[in-house]
């Protein structure tokens, strides 16, 4: 197995998109640092994997994850607790990658086993190839990659030819197969104390959860050697420090980066990662997709005020519009309120009505905003029924008129009563 690490380079703060493609490729004697041999490895492992990639499945079929969530951390950081929740947040089904299950080969497990890494060559491949599956077209969790210098400087190639691609086919049918990436690096940030508490705690719980599955003749779980060994786990520590640490760092200045304090207990850390997690529509649309709907208010700005301006509509309608608001408030507390008390298991209740109050629309507005300030929410919808009134016995012909059907939908928390319960 081929391993292409190499020595970081300190001075490297990582490189914009432009600035890559703008790059020589052969630099000038001269300049050939620890850094440029690094880059001319990346290419020459990205290249080879590029195509052998293309010549396997063809150029239209290159097709990626339109999001990937590159989830870092030490051992122990918790990103296999936290994987689900992740999704979650970001609306993703689809299982998520681990590249260490990914490297199963003998050699790569013995390395493992060691508290070192795999080369570089071989991951690249492994984690293009999962990538192209189409299970993760929308996106996917992509856990433990990038790791090295080379790696990252891989992923920024496939980012260019994915926005590559995405120019190319953006005027064809296939465009929607070649989406603009967006790229997240999350990073759950733990101590070396705390990482390795939590490496030999987990070889503690799989010890005991093997010897009970033995006995038993249960599936076992997998055993880490770095889980059971102090200095092993320390050491795992210390490659992830000095390996991939800087690697991640590096992606700071290029993608959108999530430092995630992962210290605490769960909830505190999946409050972390919500904050971090935060939808921006102007990151991660498409810049064309953005500008049609920019123009549209933003829900964050409606709410600002939203209390306010009930409150100025309520008092609007007891000074201004008396009669007609204790009329709807009488009507709600005799036809209304019964309906919804009987509902108060389920929390939603629908109430039809036909009486002619509601054909003035500012009496639908203020049963909307009563519930609201009473703590439910409440939708409007009028319905028209066509009603026969006489037939023309000679001709056929029926004469109708139009009923009005106001139907509200009233919604609100529902009783905690355990229903069907044993």
């Amino acid at each position: 197995m081929d391993n292409y690490r190499r020595d970081a380079h300190p001075g490297f703060q990582g490189c914009a998109e432009g600035n890559m493609q703008d790059r020589p490729e052969t630099p000038p004697a001269s300049n050939r640092t620890v850094e440029n041999l690094e880059v001319k490895d990346a290419q020459v492992i990205f290249t080879n994997v590029w195509n052998e990639l293309e010549a396997e499945f063809g150029h239209e079929n290159l097709r990626f994850s339109k999001e990937l969530i590159l989830l870092g951390g030490a051992p122990g950081s918790g990103k296999g607790t936290n994987t689900a929740f992740i999704m979650k947040a970001r609306g993703l089904t689809c299982e998520p990658i681990v590249v260490s299950s990914l490297l199963t080969t003998p050699q790569a497990r013995r390395i493992k086993e060691a508290g070192g890494m795999v080369g570089d060559r071989e991951v690249v491949e492994l984690v293009f190839r999962k990538l192209l599956e189409e299970e993760y077209r929308d996106g996917c969790v992509l856990d433990g990659f990038p790791r090295t210098r080379i790696q990252v400087e891989c992923l920024h190639r496939l980012v260019l030819k994915m926005n590559q691609l995405s120019r190319e086919y953006r005027e064809t049918p296939l465009a929607i197969n070649f989406r603009k990436p967006t790229i997240h690096v999350m990073v759950l940030f733990v101590d070396e104390k705390t990482s390795i508490e939590r490496q030999l705690s987990r070889g503690r719980e799989i010890a005991e959860w093997n010897k009970r599955a033995r006995a038993e003749g249960a599936e076992l779980k997998e055993e880490r050697a770095t889980d059971l060994d102090p200095e092993a786990a320390k050491r795992r520590y210390r490659v992830f420090k000095d390996e991939t640490w800087e690697a991640l760092q590096s992606l700071k200045e290029i993608y959108h980066y999530h430092f995630v304090d992962a210290q605490g207990p769960f909830e505190s850390v999946e409050q972390n990662i919500l904050k971090e997690l935060d939808y921006q529509s102007s990151l991660e649309l498409d810049p064309e997709t953005h500008d049609a709907v920019r123009h549209l208010p933003l829900s964050s700005d409606l709410i600002t005020h939203a209390r306010q301006e009930l409150v100025r509509r309520m008092d609007s309608y007891q000074i201004e519009h008396r009669t007609l608001f204790h009329r709807v408030i009488r009507l709600l507390e005799e036809r209304f309120f019964p309906i919804v008390v009987r509902h108060a298991i389920p929390g939603m209740a629908i109430v039809n009505s036909e009486d002619p109050v509601f054909d003035d629309p500012m009496a639908l507005a203020m049963v909307i905003d009563i519930f609201a300030e009473r703590g439910y929410r409440a939708v409007a919808n009028v319905n028209r029924a066509e009603v026969p009134e006489r037939v023309d016995l000679q001709t056929g012909r029926i004469t109708c008129s139009t009923k009005r059907i106001y139907r509200f939908q009233i919604r609100f928390a529902g009783s905690d009563i355990r229903r069907g319960g044993r």
